[in-house]
C-alpha cells in the first residue's frame, strides 16, 4: 500500500499531545519553584534558615507534582503512542486525534494501576540489556571496564527507552490479546530483529546532542542573564552554604555553591537543562519516535512472535520468568 503520511505529517497531527504534556510539565515546574521560593523567604525570614525552608518547599513540590503527574500525564505519552501506532499501521487518522487517543487508552488500560503495571513490566524486560552490558564491561576491564560499560549502558539507556514505547505501542496495536503477552512479543521481536530496529540510532543520537547543544545553550544564557538580577537572593543562598559547609566535610562541589558566582552558574544550567528534558522530551523526542516506530512496526506486523518463541526471553530476562508467573499470556 502506498504510503500517504509521511513521518512530518504524523507528528504534526499528534502534536496536539505534545504541546498539552509541555503546558502541564511547565506548570508543574512553576509548582516546584514557587513551593521551594515560597520555603527560602519564610524560613529566611523566620527563623534565618532559608536553607531549609528551601529544601522542605523543593521536598513538597516534588510529592505534589508526582502525585498529580501519576494520575493525568500518563494520558499525554500513552495517548501519543496510541495515536502514532495507527497512524504507521493504518496511514491514516482521525479527525479528532486527542479524543481517539484518550479513547484508546482508556480501552486498552481500563485503571491507572493497570496502565503503570504493563510499562513497568517492558522497562524492567528491556532495561536488563542495559545492565548486562555493564557487567560486561567491568569483567573486561575492572574499574575502566566498568565506566566504558556504564557509557555503553547509558546509550543503550536511550536506545531502550525509545524501544520501551515501541512496545507500548504493540500493546496498543495488539488489542485482543492481554497487555503481558503483547508485551512479551514487542519484547521477542526486539531480540530477534535488533540490528533492524537500531536503524535510527544515528537519528536518536544527532537530534539529542543537537538539541542540547542549541535549546540548553540557549536557555542557559537567558538563565543566567536573568539569575544575575537577582543578586540579593543568590548571596543569601550561597552564605547559608557556605555557613553549612564551613567543617570542610562536604563535597567540593556542594562548596563551590558558597561563591555566588558559582552559584549563579549551577542555577542557570540546572534550569537549562530542566527545561531542555521538557522541550526535547515533549517536542522533539516525539518526532524522532515516529520515525523510529515506524521502523519497529513494520518489523513487528511481518513478524508477530509464535508462544513457542517466548523461550528467548526465559534465556535473557529474570524479569520475564518472574512475571510470567504472575500473568495471564493469553
Amino acid at each position: 500500500m502506498e504510503q500517504r503520511l509521511t513521518n512530518g505529517e504524523i507528528y504534526k497531527k499528534t502534536l496536539t499531545f505534545s504541546l498539552k504534556r509541555f503546558v502541564f510539565n511547565l506548570v508543574m515546574l512553576i509548582i516546584i519553584i514557587a513551593l521551594s521560593t515560597i520555603g527560602f523567604l519564610l524560613t529566611d525570614k523566620i527563623i534565618d534558615q532559608g536553607l531549609y525552608g528551601l529544601g522542605i518547599g523543593l521536598i513538597v513540590g516534588i510529592i505534589i507534582v508526582a502525585v498529580v503527574s501519576h494520575f493525568f500525564s500518563y494520558v499525554f505519552k500513552a495517548g501519543l503512542i496510541a495515536v502514532m501506532t495507527k497512524a504507521v499501521t493504518e496511514d491514516q487518522l482521525p479527525e479528532d486525534v486527542y479524543g481517539t487517543g484518550k479513547a484508546m487508552v482508556k480501552e486498552r488500560f481500563t485503571t491507572v494501576a493497570l496502565y503503570y503495571a504493563a510499562t513497568r513490566v517492558i522497562k524492567d524486560i528491556f532495561n536488563e540489556l542495559g545492565r548486562v552490558i555493564t557487567k560486561v564491561g567491568e569483567g573486561i576491564g575492572g574499574d575502566a571496564g566498568g565506566t566504558i560499560g556504564s557509557a555503553i549502558s547509558s546509550a543503550i539507556g536511550v536506545v531502550v527507552g525509545f524501544l520501551c514505547d515501541c512496545c507500548l505501542g504493540w500493546i496498543f496495536y495488539r488489542k485482543d490479546i492481554s497487555a503481558f503477552k503483547a508485551t512479551c512479543e514487542g519484547a521477542v521481536i526486539f531480540f530477534k530483529n535488533g540490528k533492524t530496529l537500531l536503524a535510527n540510532l544515528g537519528r536518536m543520537f544527532g537530534m539529542g546532542i543537537a538539541s542540547l547543544v542549541v535549546i540548553g545553550g540557549v536557555f542557559f544564557g537567558g538563565f543566567y542573564a536573568l539569575v544575575l538580577q537577582f543578586n540579593g537572593p543568590i548571596t543569601a543562598i550561597s552564605r547559608e552554604i557556605a555557613e553549612f559547609t564551613k567543617d570542610g566535610d562536604s563535597d567540593k562541589w556542594i562548596r563551590l555553591m558558597g561563591d555566588p558566582t558559582y552559584l549563579t552558574i549551577a542555577i542557570s544550567a540546572i534550569l537549562a537543562l530542566i527545561i531542555w528534558g521538557i522541550i526535547h522530551g515533549t517536542l522533539v523526542r516525539p518526532f524522532i519516535l515516529v520515525g523510529v516506530m515506524r521502523n519497529y512496526m513494520a518489523t513487528a506486523v511481518e513478524n508477530i512472535p509464535q508462544e513457542s518463541e517466548f523461550a528467548i526471553l526465559e534465556k535473557n530476562s529474570k524479569k520475564y520468568r518472574k512475571y510470567k508467573m504472575k500473568n495471564d499470556l493469553s
